[in-house]
């Protein structure tokens, strides 16, 4: 078990590079890695985190001495990077790359590629359904990227946050379902929508997150993990936190709990919730629906303003066209019409589409889901969800106007709005 070791901005409002740097060194002895083959495990550019600040103070730290020290993306089933993109991620220049990180190799996660996955264990149905509170009870096939092999340790590097699927972001979570094969992947994801994003989301213990940690334990390999908590609306950290996967996920968790939930004290019949740039497709976007849905009022209408997304998904858009966007009750109760299309992304149109009914061949969603972005009417259409042209939609026409009952969320998706006194349909778990 790793020693945890932790700061959090107590003396300002953020750690800065001395505070990271003093951290990574007491966490990694550079003769202790010596001769060792390290991955690191980072997010994607969906993330908001000063990575670049945490690759170069554990390069500093520990690749002079290591063997290797190598980047894999945790894409999940997100698009892969290119290899500017990921020197963007890493904040380092295309002459940094070719001198000072010359020896650091670069891989995307292929999640869709069997050659590149390695079955490490099963799940058994027994141990699915206590894992599930029994909610699921099968047998499921945990593969991981087959690299982690080829390695001493993996390092995980990555930002905790509010999360739709699993409680809260970071910790294991970027091995399963970051680096892991699609089977686990889509168990978990279903789960994760038959508890329902409102019952899930800014909860710590969840039964996704027990599925995460016990499919990590069968992982052979050592793990450490970085933890970082990202100040509301910076790029900087309040709280950094060093150790095993699990027990700096639960430490950092519980600062983000405090920083990045914000209490409303009534619902709002309009909520504008802005996507920033790093939400490239409706598949990421879809968390400016996730972190309000809790505080938008019975019938009331959340709009996804991203005039830059212009596509569903490039991997599960053809998908998400066959079978729309609908509330969890509505597979749920016909699941055998959707036997062919994975669980993860009937899950993903759930959580965008929201808390709702199916009864007698009618689908009563609690709220409107509208897009006002670069998806043309007819596709918005198409799939089940509203349009309006973000041309004719100005963002200040939305401000300053809590009292009115309208919500405008500037940079939406990372930040969770709750209301102080919670609704049934959105209770604690």
């Amino acid at each position: 078990m790793t020693a945890p070791i932790s700061l959090t901005a107590t003396a300002g409002p953020t750690l800065d590079v001395a505070d990271v740097r003093l951290l990574v060194s007491r966490a990694l002895s550079a003769s202790a890695y010596a001769g060792k083959k390290v991955m690191l495990v980072v997010p994607d550019g969906t993330r908001s985190c000063p990575l670049g600040m945490m690759f170069e103070a554990v390069h500093e730290a520990i690749g002079g001495a290591v063997a290797a020290l190598d980047v894999m993306i945790a894409l999940g089933t997100h698009v892969a990077m290119s290899e500017e993109a990921i020197c963007e991620r890493l904040e380092i220049t295309q002459g940094e790359r070719r001198g000072r990180y010359a020896r650091v190799s670069f891989f995307n996660h292929a999640w869709d590629d069997p050659g590149a996955l390695r079955e490490i264990g099963r799940i058994t149905a027994s141990e699915s359904s206590h894992l599930s509170g029994g909610l699921l009870a099968e047998e499921v096939s945990v593969e991981i990227n087959a690299r982690v092999f080829d390695y001493d340790e993996l390092m995980i590097i990555g930002p905790v946050f509010p999360h739709e699927v699993v409680g809260f972001s970071g910790g294991n979570k970027y091995l399963f379902p970051g680096i892991s094969g699609p089977k686990v992947l889509n168990y978990f994801h279903w789960l994760g929508a038959l508890v329902t994003n409102p019952m899930i989301i800014g909860n710590k213990w969840t039964p996704v997150r027990r599925v995460v940690d016990k499919a990590a334990s069968l992982v052979p390999v050592v793990k450490t993990c970085f933890c970082m908590v990202v100040q509301p609306g910076t790029n900087e950290l309040a709280g950094l936190f060093f150790g095993d996967p699990v027990s700096a996920w639960d430490r950092a968790s519980d600062l983000s709990r405090k920083v990045h939930v914000t209490y409303k004290e009534r619902p709002f019949h309009t909520v504008l919730s802005c996507a920033p740039e790093m939400y490239d497709e409706l598949w990421v976007g879809g968390k400016c629906m996730y972190k309000l849905e809790p505080v938008v009022a019975d019938g009331g209408e959340l709009i996804i303003h991203a005039p830059h997304i212009r596509e569903i998904s490039a991997t599960h858009g053809h998908h998400i066209r066959r079978i729309g966007y609908h509330c969890l009750d509505y597979f749920a109760k016909q699941m055998e019409k959707f036997a062919g299309i994975p669980r993860g992304v009937l899950a993903h149109s759930t959580h965008v589409r929201g808390i709702g009914t199916y009864e007698d061949g009618m689908e009563r969603c609690r709220v409107k889901v509208t897009l006002a972005t670069g998806i043309p009417r007819e596709e918005c259409e198409a799939v089940n969800l509203g349009y309006r042209d973000w041309r004719g939609t100005r963002v200040e026409d939305y401000a300053n106007r809590e009292d009115e009952g309208v919500l405008l969320v500037p940079k939406a998706g990372e930040m969770l709005y709750h209301l102080r006194q919670r609704p049934d349909w959105a209770r604690e778990m």
